[in-house]
């Protein structure tokens, strides 16, 4: 029934638009042809400055709209989130200017040298003056933007700072496993085809002592330190994912048989960011920021910067993947008869309540 009321509606729009059409043609042949199209011109003139007005009154309603639904995000958590942030708003003012003298001339354009019959238009074929203003200019412009760019991305990529805290984030469908150097202080090696569901679920090398110690976090958890530097190692099992941060400015795609890395320095703790914000539920979050499958939402998991105090303390609860794998200990073999005496003890006990 819906769809039958939308084509009648299409089809009276359509019918209301071709009878203002032969009304046009009515009165520009009472009027005179050239008088009637000077007068629709001069509407239009004026037409096209009200709408330009009412676009920039939209963009202005749009801006004040959305910016309360960003206070989440809004205060970057990292060095590397403040420089970002430096980027995107001399990237905005350089292209919103341009946005806004080019949108202005257009429309100004359409009203000051509409068809009024006393003048004609002035007909060239070439300007090299034009062209050397209209390449030169903006070819400079994307020059600097993407200069500070690069010199972003170099910083982000390079060596960490001696001392820097590591970090090995796997991403796999659907979910995302972190694992943490062990007292140590080294992540050990690992190798794909050691990969099972039971007991190995990166493919960690139990040969290499080093990966004995290593802490392995099922569920993605990153555990951060305040104003240390962080560099996070990214691997994928299957597909490709993305380690999206966006509290904190950070980017990178997570490619099967491809190391990539990242780092940067958390500069405010969650507990500071849930006054920052005023949401006594704030928690920085991981995301996969590539569509990686039908389970791609999913793909979360929870961000905590806390002090080198708090960090360490949560290092000494946790134990080490291997311990907890081939090299938990083996239980005592049981005698033959055990279970039988054990029940018939339970059974004395019993009787001589």
């Amino acid at each position: 029934m819906s769809g039958l009321l939308l084509v009648v509606l299409v089809a009276l729009i359509f019918l209301i638009l071709y009878q203002v059409g032969q009304s046009s043609e009515k009165i520009a042949t009472l009027q005179g042809e050239e008088e009637f199209d000077n007068k629709r011109n001069k509407i239009v003139g004026y037409s096209m400055l009200v709408l330009f007005a009412m676009f920039m009154i939209g963009i202005v309603w749009c801006h004040n709209y959305m910016i309360p639904l960003m206070t989440p995000t809004a205060v970057p958590a990292s060095d590397h989130g403040a420089n970002y942030d430096f980027m995107f708003e001399v990237t905005l003012w350089v292209t919103g200017a341009v946005f806004l003298l080019t949108q202005f001339l257009t429309f100004w354009f359409a009203f000051r040298y509409r068809s009024t019959g006393k003048r004609k238009a002035v007909f060239f074929s070439h300007s090299n003056k034009l062209e050397m203003i209209w390449t030169t200019i903006p070819a400079l412009a994307m020059a600097v933007l993407v200069a500070i760019g690069l010199k972003a991305w170099f910083k982000m990529t390079s060596p960490a700072p001696e001392g820097a805290q590591i970090i090995e984030i796997t991403g796999k469908q659907f979910n995302w496993i972190s694992r943490y150097p062990g007292p140590d202080g080294k992540l050990g090696e690992r190798y794909f085809k050691n990969i099972n569901e039971e007991n190995n679920v990166i493919g960690l090398n139990w040969d290499d002592k080093d990966t004995r110690d290593d802490i392995v976090i099922l569920n993605g958890e990153l555990r951060l330190i305040k104003d240390k530097p962080v560099e996070l190692i990214i691997a994928a099992r299957d597909v490709i994912h993305d380690v999206g941060l966006s509290h904190f400015r950070m980017k990178m795609d997570a490619v099967p048989g491809i190391t990539t890395r990242m780092w940067f320095t958390p500069t405010i703790t969650t507990d500071s960011m849930k006054q920052i914000t005023g949401d006594p539920n704030f928690v920085y979050e991981l995301s996969c920021d590539q569509m990686c499958g039908k389970g791609h939402y999913s793909m979360r998991a929870v961000v905590v910067v806390e002090t080198q105090a708090e960090h360490d303390a949560w290092l000494k609860e946790q134990t080490s993947y291997y311990s907890q794998g081939p090299g938990k200990p083996a239980e005592a073999p049981k005698m033959e008869g055990e279970e039988e005496g054990a029940e018939e003890i339970r059974e004395t006990a019993m009787v001589t309540q």
